[in-house]
């Protein structure tokens, strides 16, 4: 493998670039801004998405979508999750059959309550497919900083061929089979993350964000159950590592936007401030929409969903959770 395509210049769509790069491929890179490309392609530099961080020499930036994928071993796919099925469609056009592809992105469509990987595979039924997920901001992946993720492939052949290309020095890959473990730990985490934001906007104390995460865990593990996932996908870098990571720290724009409506802005004010998508927002309805269709207890989610998209307040809302009714922990 030596030819590369990113699809989606965000922020973790150029550091995923970035990090191809490093490990010796030619990497093209599409974005639909105009402002981006010309950013990457002039100064190294994705000043849009991920200002102030240089990226490696040999990145090229297009807004053209065939010219992209023309030419490419895998295709990485890092676009808005209710966003994906068209951009698949659009890409199954264009590529030939077999060409990998590597989801990057993490979610549930909304409207069918499917998980990215059912999407794609609807999308672009004749090429294989993984999902790579865990713990990283794409800040410190794009600076070179050490990262540990993991590839999910159920062609463990395909899988340990993307593992050994897609892999560098400070950038860690470990091997799964589990597809749907890794998808529902990154579809889960964003909303929980939101969560956390709010426990640290409204100071409720560390001990409210330690339960959180540790129930908000179990919510996940649930929900990963009800699809068919393994456990040790979800307590692995795609489920626990990034749910930690991402309940933790301002970086996380999950986090950072509960962290803003938890002090008392709009979360409609927080969202128009911001150009870059965060994920929870929208995966809070889909997550307690698949919740309800399974019949899956998920009560943080919902409360989520509550306080974002119908208003309740926070205060109210924690007394809720705090007041359900006693049970058993497992």
């Amino acid at each position: 493998m030596r030819h590369v395509t990113v699809i989606g210049a965000g922020a973790w769509g150029t550091a995923l670039a970035a990090t191809a790069r490093r490990a010796g491929h030619d990497v093209k890179l599409y974005a639909r801004e105009s402002e981006v490309v010309e950013a990457i392609n002039t100064t190294g530099e994705n000043t849009v998405f991920l200002p102030g961080i240089k990226l490696p020499d040999g990145i090229f930036a297009t807004p053209n979508l065939e010219a992209a994928v023309y030419g490419a071993d895998a295709v990485l796919l890092v676009v808005p999750s209710q966003f994906m099925r068209s951009v698949a469609e659009s890409l199954n056009e264009l590529m030939p059959d077999e060409m990998p592809v590597i989801l990057a992105s993490k979610g549930i469509e909304q409207k069918s309550l499917k998980l990215m990987n059912e999407v794609v595979e609807e999308a672009m039924p004749n090429h294989p497919l993984a999902a790579l997920a865990g713990p990283s901001f794409a800040a410190e992946v794009a600076r070179g900083q050490p990262a540990a993720l993991t590839l999910a492939c159920a062609d463990e052949g395909l899988g340990a061929h993307l593992m050994e290309n897609l892999a560098s020095p400070m950038f860690r890959i470990y091997l799964s089979n589990d597809v749907v473990g890794a998808e529902i730990g990154g579809a889960v985490k964003n909303v929980l993350a939101i969560a956390c934001g709010i426990i640290e906007g409204r100071k409720f104390g560390d001990n409210a964000r330690a339960a959180l995460i540790t129930r908000g865990l179990a919510e996940l593990i649930r929900l990963g159950e009800a699809k068919g996932a393994e456990m040790e996908t979800m307590i692995g870098l795609g489920g626990l590592g990034d749910l930690v990571l991402t309940c933790n720290a301002m970086q996380s724009r999950n986090f950072s936007f509960g962290f803003a409506v938890g002090e008392g802005q709009k979360p409609q004010d927080v969202l128009a401030g911001r150009k870059a998508v965060t994920e929870g927002v929208a995966n809070a309805i889909s997550v307690t929409q698949l919740a309800a269709k399974l019949n899956i207890e998920m009560p943080i989610c919902e409360t989520v969903h509550a306080i974002i998209h119908e208003g309740q307040s926070i205060d109210d809302a924690m007394h809720a959770l705090m007041q359900r009714p006693l049970r058993p922990e497992f």
